[in-house]
């Protein structure tokens, strides 16, 4: 069982990630603070920045380098703009009712990090240069020695700091897994005594149960790789059926974050649409509607079809004014926001795989609490148009299409027609 409970507002809230430095083209807290307002209306609730720290110069990869190999963990990113700003950014958001967290990276710092100097025991060492420990390969990061009882209160004092200082409301905590669980025990009932965070872990509880009793919430890394081979090499419904139960069977109050697409995601291994195709939007629809928290990129809304943001360089999001999807997810967010039958987490709500008459391509499910439904159809098939006709007892009576305002009556009319990848969404 979970060691941890997430905060109440945790059960119904959504992410949306921010890389500061490619949002705008000024790439500060300031200009990004004119979104907001945009964001709010679309029913984002948590805003989650990169890495607001300094980075590192030597070993740096190209000209700017890679945010998450920090040179401080108690200062600002120049590049972004000041403490100040940040205090600022964090106070509007605030007043505007969004929470606030921040990319927290543990395991490794970059080489000219402020303690390599004033404490070198910090870290791992090379048995074979002599040198700090490279990360996994990755030659502009080095890694820190969590047996070390003085860095892993180094690191909780730098936690705190940003808790006291910025009044910000949780960390997603890169790479959790590579830091030893202990370490996590240890840290976040420390750090929330000073203010009860949510904690978000990048790692898969599949893989890493020990993380997810210390994690709020976690990352559904095995779901977005099996979407993207079932959609690229046309592999049986069945085979994300059983990954759902997979997921579905894991004990505790620990939740998923379901994602198409991310900083990582975007620039290495391709755009959503890249990966997904037509497919895209229809797990936009799960991300929001499964037991879990969405987790949104940004320019998703956009939306943005083929654009990779580079990692290293300058490369601002291409915005054209227009937010296509802007309705799309603010239709999708309010409802998780708001309908009880939509909570993540929540052991009062009962997830139904609804059967139908093509069960080998439409994947519906329904959410259930007390007498509250959330009716999800998904066409997961290439075939232009079909019909579908819903055999399972478990849905009846009249629901409303979320998109659309139309109704339909599932006790009288059992079928209908959908097209390729094609969504609908139904409250009763």
């Amino acid at each position: 069982m979970a060691n941890f409970s997430p905060l109440p507002w945790a059960h119904t809230t959504n992410i949306y990630e921010v890389n500061i430095r490619q949002y705008t083209q000024e790439g500060s807290f300031a200009a990004f603070c004119s979104a907001m307002p945009r964001l709010k209306d679309m029913g984002i609730q948590t805003l989650w920045f990169m890495p607001i720290t300094p980075i590192a110069a030597k070993n740096r990869k190209g000209s700017l380098g890679s945010p998450y190999a920090c040179s401080d963990y108690l200062t600002i990113n120049p590049e972004f703009g000041t403490l100040h700003d940040f205090k600022t950014l964090v106070n509007e958001a605030h007043n505007l009712g969004f929470k606030v967290i921040i990319d927290w990276v543990a395991n490794h710092t970059g080489w000219d990090h402020v303690w390599t100097k004033s404490n070198p025991d910090y870290f791992k060492k090379d048995t074979v240069t002599g040198d700090f420990k490279t990360a996994s390969g990755m030659d502009d990061i080095i890694e820190l020695d969590y047996d070390n009882p003085a860095l892993r209160k180094a690191m909780i004092d730098a936690m705190i700091y940003w808790v006291q200082e910025c009044d910000i409301d949780g960390y997603r905590c890169d790479l959790a897994s590579w830091v030893q669980v202990d370490f996590w025990k240890e840290a976040r009932p420390i750090v929330d005594a000073v203010k009860p965070l949510f904690w978000l872990g990048e790692f898969d509880e599949l893989e890493s149960p020990e993380w997810g009793r210390v994690f709020d919430a976690s990352y559904s890394w095995k779901w977005m790789h099996k979407t993207q081979e079932f959609y690229q090499n046309h592999l049986p419904l069945v085979v994300l059926e059983s990954l759902l139960a997979q997921y579905s069977a894991i004990q505790g109050a620990s939740m998923r974050a379901w994602f198409t697409t991310n900083h990582d995601e975007n620039t290495w291994n391709g755009t959503e649409y890249e990966k997904y195709g037509n497919m895209a939007k229809a797990l936009a629809v799960f991300s929001c509607t499964w037991d879990g928290v969405p987790l949104i990129y940004n320019g998703q809304e956009m939306p943005m079809l083929a654009k990779r943001l580079e990692f290293f360089e300058k490369d601002v999001i291409p915005w054209n004014g227009q937010y296509e999807l802007h309705n799309f997810y603010k239709t999708l967010l309010s409802l998780h926001a708001q309908h009880p039958a939509l909570r993540g987490g929540d052991p009062t709500v009962h997830t139904f795989r609804i059967r139908s008459t093509d069960d080998a391509h439409v994947f519906i499910f329904l959410r259930r609490q007390g007498i509250r439904e959330v009716l999800v159809v998904l066409n997961l098939g290439y075939t232009p148009k079909i019909t579908v006709a819903i055999t399972d007892e478990e849905v009846s009576g009249e629901f409303k299409n979320v998109f659309t305002g139309s109704t339909h009556d599932f006790s009288s009319q059992r079928s209908f027609e959908m097209t390729a990848w094609d969504y609908l969404l139904f409250e009763k």
